[in-house]
């Protein structure tokens, strides 16, 4: 086994990082080696090209020859950096060579949300889709019924998206016994193997139940469980390419970007402009620290600023002075 699977099965492993996250790791690795190593693939070839002046080296070619963006590039040496620290706890380094490097500089990013009114109009438009009624026309696996199980089923992935502030993975994770309508909660398995209780409310948890029975009528994967909670029309497990794209369809008038995490900052910032604490922004979302969430302040505080301008006594006249 070469040294950077043994990495890769130390933070899936040990660290519990997602397969996703595994695959940027490799992928940096590999192309940090194919920049420093020559073409020799050998362990050793990337050991002894670990020293500051090739990282610095490298810091440079992926910024002024490739192009990449100073939040990537720094994103480059801090996967590199816990290579290191890997290989020094195995005893193949003697000293982390990132640590001496000058990361660029990167600018704050406001994390993009969408105004609850948009979400609020989706929810609106599309309510036909979450009453015994409009899922009346269910009665088979014909294709009438398909097509509104399907919407159904998209519909229910924008509410559970907003109304949780679930990441894309913990969602398609979900199975059946993940969700309690006694207790009207959802068990979720979240980064670094750490489960949290998210509370649910009861019109979502009658939506998921909705579902679930319409999902049985159509005769989809009707499994026990710890079948998968979404589905695709064929049984299996709703994949993350399906669900940025619902998300896209659900706001495809809307400016901006959409995506299954912009609906969850979405959440973080509305709970913040309604007075919710960070803490229970934080457990929500299952941060691992508060200062992943207290990134969504800026939003509101952009948000204050604003209304400040629009109100404050003076601000006409500070435009005439």
């Amino acid at each position: 086994m070469t040294l950077k699977e043994s990495y890769l099965r130390h933070i899936m492993s040990v660290r519990r990082y997602s397969p996703r996250t595994a695959e940027i790791y490799s992928d940096v690795i590999d192309r940090f080696a194919e920049f420093a190593c020559e073409g020799d693939s050998s362990d050793d070839a990337l050991v002894k090209a670990l020293t500051p002046q090739t990282m610095r080296s490298y810091e440079v070619f992926l910024m002024d020859e490739k192009k990449v963006s100073p939040r990537t590039v720094s994103q480059h040496l801090s996967v590199m950096s816990g290579f290191c620290r890997f290989l020094m706890q195995n005893g193949r380094l003697s000293s982390n060579p990132v640590r001496l490097v000058s990361r660029p500089k990167v600018s704050k990013r406001l994390p993009e949300v969408l105004r609850p009114e948009t979400v609020s109009k989706y929810l609106s438009d599309t309510a036909s889709y979450a009453t015994p009624e409009g899922l009346s026309t269910i009665l088979g696996r014909d294709a009438t019924s398909l097509s509104v199980w399907t919407s159904c089923r998209d519909r229910l992935v924008i509410h559970i998206l907003y109304d949780t502030g679930l990441r894309r993975a913990e969602l398609i994770s979900l199975r059946r016994n993940q969700f309690d309508s006694s207790r009207q909660v959802l068990h979720v398995l979240g980064k670094g193997g750490k489960m949290r209780e998210i509370p649910l409310l009861p019109s979502l948890c009658e939506e998921i139940l909705l579902y679930l029975h319409a999902t049985d009528v159509v005769g989809i994967a009707p499994g026990g469980g710890d079948s998968p909670l979404l589905v695709t029309a064929k049984g299996g497990s709703l994949y993350p390419m399906a669900v940025e794209r619902i998300v896209r369809q659900a706001f495809a008038g809307t400016v901006g970007k959409k995506s299954p995490h912009v609906l969850r900052h979405s959440l973080a910032t509305a709970l913040l402009d309604e007075g919710t604490g960070l803490n229970a922004i934080k457990e929500l979302l299952g941060h691992s620290s508060l200062a992943a969430t207290q990134v969504y302040t800026h939003n509101s505080v952009e948000k204050l600023r604003q209304t400040y301008r629009a109100a404050h006594p003076r601000a006409g006249r500070d435009k005439n002075e």
